[in-house]
Parts: C-alpha cells; structure tokens; sequence
C-alpha cells in the first residue's frame, strides 16, 4: 500500500507492514523510517484489542470496522 494515506483495515495495515519488511530486504525504505511506522502499528492493533477486550468484558458484540 504505497498510496501515502492510512490505513483503514487490519488487512491494509497487515499489507503496508509487509511492504516495509519488503523495502527493508531491498534498501528502499530508512530503518528509522520502518521502525516507526512498525510502532504505530503496534498501538493501532492494540487500540483494537482493547476495544475487544471492553465489548467481551460487557456481553458485547462490537462493531470495529477497522477489523472488517
């Protein structure tokens, strides 16, 4: 996902985090550059497991659309 904007599904995010490891392999990206975006996507899916986590904790179905 090269397209510069954020992305909006784990499956997007799951992509754009494979482009990096490839561009690592490759030279094409700054490690600085993949470790960051690497640690915003940590705290993304941990904002989603969180949230999770609250609608188990309240006999909840959530609705999550960044997990669709």
């Amino acid at each position: 996902m090269k397209t510069g904007k954020a992305p909006t599904t784990m499956t997007e995010l799951r992509n754009e985090l494979l482009d990096i490891f490839q561009e690592i392999g490759t030279g094409q990206v700054d490690l600085a550059v993949a470790k960051e975006k690497s640690n915003a996507a940590g705290k993304i899916i941990k904002s989603a497991s969180v949230q999770l986590e609250y609608a188990v904790a309240r006999n909840e179905i959530p609705d999550i659309p960044f997990l669709k």
